[in-house]
């Protein structure tokens, strides 16, 4: 209904002949640029009423309307065309010099076969019309490409806003595109040797019927190739676009006032009453004074648009193509990009500039990503070898608690990385005698835990032939000092409890002093404090006794040393008050560790934590 009534606009102000302003033939070529072989249907009924009415015989309109028809769809099938030299074919947009040039060609050749065939089917169908026949060739010409080209810059600027445009489907059949070439070629070239032989020479009514003829089916048959070109879609707002449009709106005022000149009656008349030409002629004449002018205009600052998009628009363009290259916690295609690049980058301006400097950060960027990934492996394999190392350790401590008749030994040890310098070991040295080791090496993780495990295996050797705490502690502490240039150390309890005596005989190397219950209270044990281990060689570490009326308890720091958010320690108080509080049983570890852990709170664990129990039956 939109094209029938923009037909009838065509029926109020056109006059015959394309005589004055013929809008209706830009909107002949609109239609199906932008609507598609539908559009121009709808166009072409809407002007085939208005000829009818306008007195027309029905041999002229039909012809000349099939030749609408196909001129509307013609449009519509060079835009989707897919040339050689083409980077992409998009919907209508003119988003470029390139997209311009394209949609001025195709106006131009629209144009040039629409007014070429209806000139002579007004000749043939109207003879009458022969005095002006090569006027009326020119006002169809003039008229066509200035409407054409002012509706089709609203059409497309207004398609930003409203989609409308018909997009075709593309044809993925096999088909002789050699053949269609060869028609397209052949239909310019006769549609050129044609008009100049119009203008040369004066061709018969049979002649012209023949040329019309061999238009005709030319276009006809070119028509019907199919579209095969993969239409882009390219979003809106794109620089390119933006400038290009604000060209566009001036090119359109400027028209739009030329032709508002042009349409003034008062000018007309004037003009007509100097000139040996009726108004009519003195409209078409004034069109091509402006187009003159529009043309001075345009050129020059095509040519400029054509340099800035060139040598500023298009290298910005490829610039923005790095997106397709970035992924996500990988290394940028490097060898992708040097393509996109390497065009700009020996320019001496700032084009060049940029290139390398997005070069040098996208080399420096793979570098940085690479050492990342690097670190990134090895952390990895730190984090195997870190589970390994945690595996081998806890197999050096005890898996099960010894229980007796007589009593039972406990122990626990959580350490604060994967693996730690804290260790405990308890097992029988014969059928009266258990050892209680416990300890402390220097330092955490993986150089404490190496220290730890060859303090814990020593120790084992050394208990095999000696029983005496304070010897094995001595032999212990000079082999540690060998060859300790790290200044490493060990602090270490050891203690062996024999069970018909009641007695636990031990030694202390720097350690925390035992917990031990006496008359149902625990209370710290008073002990000889020795040296670490580790630091000072022949140094002779005092044996000690102690009887075990209940249970005793041994810790490292790990325990009175955790903290909460306040800055404060846990502390052998709340250790000792926690234990004269509950039932002195194996399950009292778990509860302490859990009192403990309701202290620090979101305070991460800092120190390694190990405790043992030993509880004597009555």
């Amino acid at each position: 209904m939109l094209i029938f009534n923009l037909g009838m606009f065509y029926l109020t102000i056109g006059k015959n002949f394309a005589e004055g302003y013929a809008p209706h033939l830009g909107i002949i070529f609109i239609s199906g640029l932008l609507f598609g072989p539908y559009g121009a249907l709808g166009a072409v009924l809407g002007n085939t009423i208005c000829d009818l009415v306008r007195g027309y015989s029905i041999g002229l309109t039909l012809t000349s309307e099939i030749i609408s028809l196909w001129v509307s769809i013609l449009g519509y099938k060079l835009w989707y065309e897919a040339f050689k030299k083409r980077d992409m074919v998009t919907t209508p947009k003119l988003n470029g010099t390139t997209q311009m040039l394209l949609f001025l060609g195709i106006i131009v050749i629209c144009g040039a076969v629409y007014s070429l065939v209806n000139k002579k089917l007004f000749f043939i169908f109207q003879p009458e019309t022969m005095p002006i026949s090569f006027m009326v060739g020119i006002r169809y010409f003039i008229n066509f490409v200035n409407s054409a080209f002012i509706f089709g810059i609203i059409g497309i600027l207004v398609s930003k806003y409203i989609d409308f445009i018909h997009i075709p489907g593309k044809y993925n059949k096999e088909f002789n595109k050699k053949l269609y070439q060869a028609i397209g070629i052949l239909l310019v070239i006769i549609t050129l040797i044609v008009a100049i032989t119009d203008y040369y020479l004066n061709p018969t009514g049979t002649i012209m019927i023949a040329e019309v003829i061999i238009i005709t089916v030319l276009l006809f048959i070119y028509l019907t190739k199919p579209i095969t070109a993969e239409i882009d879609k390219i979003p809106h707002n794109r620089i390119p676009e933006r400038i290009m449009n604000i060209f566009l709106i001036a090119s359109l005022l400027i028209l739009i006032i030329g032709y508002l000149i042009a349409s003034d009656g008062m000018l007309s008349a004037a003009l007509a009453s100097y000139l040996p030409i009726d108004m009519d002629e003195v409209m078409i004449l004034v069109f091509i004074l402006m187009d003159i002018l529009f043309i001075i205009f345009f050129i020059p600052s095509l040519l400029v648009l054509k340099y800035i998009e060139s040598n500023v628009i298009d290298p910005i363009v490829s610039f923005s193509g790095i997106e397709k290259f970035i992924k996500k916690g990988d290394r940028i295609e490097s060898d992708g990009l040097v393509k996109v690049y390497s065009e700009y980058i020996n320019e001496d301006d700032e084009i060049g500039m940029l290139a390398r400097s997005y070069t040098s950060l996208i080399s420096y960027t793979n570098e940085y990503i690479e050492n990342i990934h690097n670190i990134e492996g090895e952390k990895q394999r730190i984090e195997a070898e870190l589970s390994i190392a945690e595996k081998i350790q806890q197999s050096n401590l005890p898996t099960h608690s010894i229980e007796n008749e007589n009593y039972s030994i406990f122990g626990f040890s959580q350490p604060a990385k994967e693996v730690g310098g804290d260790f405990y070991d308890y097992y029988e040295l014969d059928s009266e005698n258990v050892a209680v080791v416990i300890g402390d090496a220097s330092g955490k993780g993986i150089p404490a835990a190496i220290l730890a495990t060859i303090a814990q295996s020593i120790i084992k050797q050394l208990l095999k032939s000696e029983k005496d705490p304070s010897k094995v502690l001595y032999l212990l502490n000079n082999q540690l000092c060998e060859n300790n240039t790290e200044m490493m150390f060990v602090t270490l309890w050891l203690g062996i409890y024999n069970r018909k005596t009641k007695m636990m005989t031990f030694s202390n190397a720097g350690h925390n002093s035992p917990l031990i219950m006496k008359d149902g209270k625990f209370e710290a044990l008073k002990v000889d404090p020795g040296i670490v281990l580790g630091v000072l060689e022949d140094y002779e570490f005092v044996r000690e006794e102690a009887e075990i009326s209940k249970g005793i308890v041994v810790y490292t720091d790990g325990i009175t040393d955790a903290k909460n958010p306040d800055d404060e320690f846990y502390g052998e108080d709340k250790v000792i008050d926690f234990l004269n509080s509950h039932t002195f049983e194996n399950k009292v570890i778990d509860k302490l560790l859990k009192d403990i852990d309701e202290f620090t709170g979101s305070e991460d664990q800092f120190d390694d934590m190990t405790i043992v129990l030993l509880d004597r039956h009555d």
